[in-house]
């Protein structure tokens, strides 16, 4: 089984790599070649910084917006989103102006609000995940969180509480989203990517 670990430009891809790996990964490909993805039995795109920059950097590499809609509308292989790979999933995103997003799940992301959370922002650290629609891939338990931005829409499958409930992932067909982090996220984040390795959606 070949997984596509899409690479634009953004987030610590070795990190991701080595937890796929722990988690019994042994075909883990590297890459942003559209040809690769269509390929790839699963795909997963993590991602870290900037909506619009990761936007703009995954749409500067040719081809690879389609392939990556080919692969997972058309073709069904399991997706998985990380971070701001996830929030990429939404229609727009509103990190320093309206960028955007891949537009699969009907949503936006905004910035937590300081002004109405009793909380810190960034949200960073340990957080419970909460289910929220019985997906299959997301238990309670606690993983690790670091954003500013989070996802409001449709699709939440888990939630976790900053001064009030936020999105931790999103679910729909084969296509799964984590705000949270699998990759530091310690046995929580190695079972659910186990879990993802083995998905039959």
């Amino acid at each position: 089984m070949t997984l596509a670990l899409i690479d634009i430009r953004s987030g610590n891809l070795h990190s991701v790599a080595n937890a796929l790996a722990a988690a019994g990964a042994t075909d883990v490909l590297i890459t942003a070649d559209p040809d690769d993805l269509a390929r790839a039995d699963r795909i997963v795109l993590p991602g870290v910084g900037a909506f619009g920059a990761c936007a703009a950097n995954l749409r500067a590499i040719d081809g690879l917006e389609e392939a990556l809609r080919t692969a997972v509308f058309d073709h069904g292989r399991p997706f998985l989103g990380i971070c701001v790979g996830m929030q990429l999933m939404a229609e727009t995103g509103e990190e320093m102006g309206i960028h955007r997003g891949l537009g699969w799940m009907k949503g936006r992301v905004r910035r937590l609000d300081p002004g109405t959370m009793a909380a810190k922002v960034p949200h960073m650290g340990w957080n419970d995940v909460r289910p929220a629609g019985g997906h299959p891939l997301v238990p309670a338990g606690e993983a690790y969180f670091l954003h500013s931005y989070a996802y409001e829409g449709d699709d939440v499958v888990a939630t976790t509480n900053h001064a009030g409930p936020v999105t931790a992932a999103i679910a729909r067909d084969t296509m799964l989203g984590l705000q949270f982090h699998p990759e530091k996220s310690q046995r929580y984040g190695l079972d659910l990517l186990a879990n993802f390795l083995k998905w039959r959606p």
